[in-house]
């Protein structure tokens, strides 16, 4: 049974992988939904399904266009405002990763409009609807904090949005400011960046959504975290739904 607790998110990237599974996470926790993604065939499949469990508004649409961005403030506004912003949406970029000497200068600058310049856009676009203790996570990687060789493009713009997150928080003192790391895992995403590997040993998304859930209803300061060490009551159980032990 979901818990009525009358709080709006807004997720971006959130018709699969971790923003879809957060998404489940919430709404069975009664939280109502804003949600987008570039397809919108699976977004409307998501949205039918969370819809099942609570409020949800599915606008499809790419992160790094200022009207898509202009589009989920207009929802923001009539759900009331936001109590959270959950940036997950980005892009791997060339699959295998090249080295950086190799690397097309071009991909990587959408690469980046993508995975640090969209998270900005779309917390300036909603800037109005945000209530004032609203909580912030950006979806970062620990590409951002380890060099590892041909993740350099990811692993540079993902940096870029774990200082931005820093320095955001600086700013905004108000606010809880998370950014944080999910970890490894079995997504689409995971798979892409290790083209016909077996990636079927990496956690499920579900495994890191608990964390998530305590950064955004529990009291732990704004900082960098990795999601599956967040201490929480939140498990989940073998069909991928979430229980407060």
């Amino acid at each position: 049974m979901s818990q009525q607790i009358n709080r709006t998110a807004l997720i971006t990237g959130a018709s699969r992988g971790l923003g879809l599974a957060l998404a489940h996470g919430l709404a069975e926790r009664g939280w109502h939904l804003i949600i987008d993604g570039r397809g919108e065939k699976p977004l409307k499949t998501a949205q039918a399904r969370l819809a099942r469990q609570t409020q949800v508004t599915a606008i499809a649409g790419d992160v790094k266009d200022e009207a898509h961005r202009r589009a989920l403030a207009v929802a923001a506004q009539a759900a009331g405002g936001l109590d959270a912003v959950i940036n997950n949406a980005s892009i791997l970029g060339p699959s295998p990763q090249p080295e950086l000497l190799d690397y097309p200068l071009e991909t990587l600058a959408q690469v980046y409009r993508v995975n640090v310049i969209a998270p900005l856009g779309v917390l300036q676009a909603v800037r109005a609807e945000l209530k004032p203790e609203v909580r912030i996570i950006n979806i970062t990687s620990d590409a951002g904090v380890e060099a590892y060789p041909g993740w350099g493009g990811y692993g540079s713009g993902k940096a870029a949005l774990e200082h931005l997150s820093a320095i955001l928080a600086e700013e905004n003192p108000a606010w809880r400011v998370y950014w944080v790391d999910p970890g490894d895992m079995r997504t689409q995403m995971q798979q892409a960046a290790f083209p016909g590997e077996d990636i079927s040993d990496r956690p499920l998304p579900t495994e890191s959504v608990p964390g998530l859930i305590e950064l955004l209803e529990g009291d732990l300061p704004g900082g960098r975290y990795q999601a599956r060490s967040v201490t929480t009551t939140i498990t989940v159980n073998d069909v991928g739904e979430f229980q407060v032990a």
